[in-house]
């Protein structure tokens, strides 16, 4: 187990970063070109990019991802 300290300013760049990839892999999710193979590590990316996020967003912001991270899964 590792841990780190950061302010409130690289938490909140934390989150934007985070934010950002998660949205650009749940747009990716959608292109019907890209083949299943790659969608399942795009997920699994997303997984892992989300339990980040879970640590430094709120409560609101890890809804708002969960539930958009289960209308996609349907979609894919």
């Amino acid at each position: 187990m590792l841990g780190f300290l950061i302010n409130e300013r690289e938490k909140q760049e934390m989150e934007y970063l985070l934010k950002r990839e998660m949205d650009e892999i749940l747009f990716d999710l959608k292109d019907s070109r890209i083949d299943h193979i790659v969608k399942r590590a795009m997920d699994e990316r997303y997984k892992i990019l989300f339990e980040l996020f879970k640590r430094v967003a709120s409560h609101k912001d890890c809804m708002k991802y969960m539930k958009t991270k289960r209308i996609e899964q349907g979609k894919s």
